[in-house]
């Protein structure tokens, strides 16, 4: 069956645009034109990945986002906002009220596709035991071309149960957006390992990101506040100024 996109833009072109692509390209879309009937649709068809306009009619698209997170059967579901050339602060803000990805107008199909793409795809790491700094990170696949599949990774009174995709810490299970949950995964199977902001972005995004890396750094203070027992000081994800990031877990 073909996945669901659900595509929100006002502008009558651009949506046509969008959806005609999406939909050369095998996936199944569902149209919206304003922020309520955004709403409605996502609670009603459950799409596999939103498409989402910042400026919309009546209810915007960080409003849309902001409710989307909140409801359960919608909080998982990955977003990626339509921003306007140059607009900085619209990036950040999405990030924060949960978007997962950004793609600044105007923007190409093969650029559309590989972003839809990259948050579609569910990657398994294979697991290394400890690791040097700055080493090199894992591989995604082994000598035979497959990716290595394992069930569970624990570190501590963290666990990861990579085919569910649930987390547990301390015995209590943590929601995670589906990026937070890769960029996790990513960040425990290379423990003890220093990797880049721009290493993170291409492993766990999926391909070379265009964007700035505060991506990683706003999905990191995520990770922090939900892992960390004190978020201002932390012990499992820890950052290596001018670097990047480690997991010491």
């Amino acid at each position: 069956m073909s996945r669901k996109i659900l595509v929100v833009d006002d502008e009558t072109v651009l949506l046509d645009t969008i959806s005609y692509n999406l939909e050369q390209s095998g996936y199944q879309v569902i149209r919206a034109a304003d922020g309520l009937s955004a709403l409605d649709a996502a609670r009603r068809d459950i799409p596999d990945l939103v498409v989402l306009d910042i400026m919309l009619p009546g209810i915007d698209g960080l409003e849309v986002c902001r409710q989307l997170r909140r409801e359960r059967t919608t909080a998982t579901i990955p977003i990626i906002m339509l921003t306007a050339k140059g607009e900085e602060i619209d990036k950040v803000v999405g990030l924060e009220v949960g978007a997962d990805d950004y793609i600044t107008k105007p923007f190409g199909r093969r650029e559309l596709l590989a972003r839809v793409r990259a948050l579609l795809r569910r990657v398994d790491y294979p697991a290394q035991e400890g690791g040097s700094q700055y080493a090199t990170p894992v591989p995604a696949k082994n000598e035979q071309g497959n990716i290595p599949r394992r069930k569970d990774l624990t570190v501590g009174q963290l666990s990861i149960d990579q085919a569910g995709r649930i987390v547990t810490n301390h015995g209590q299970n943590v929601e995670l957006q589906p990026k937070q949950f890769d960029l996790l995964t990513y960040l425990v199977r290379n423990r003890g390992t220093v990797l880049t902001r721009d290493q993170l972005l291409h492993h766990v995004w999926g391909y070379d990101y265009a964007g700035d890396t505060r991506t990683v750094d706003v999905h990191i203070r995520w990770l922090r506040e939900k892992l960390e027992d004190e978020p201002a000081n932390p012990k499992l994800i820890q950052t290596v100024r001018g670097v990047g990031y480690v997991f010491r877990g």
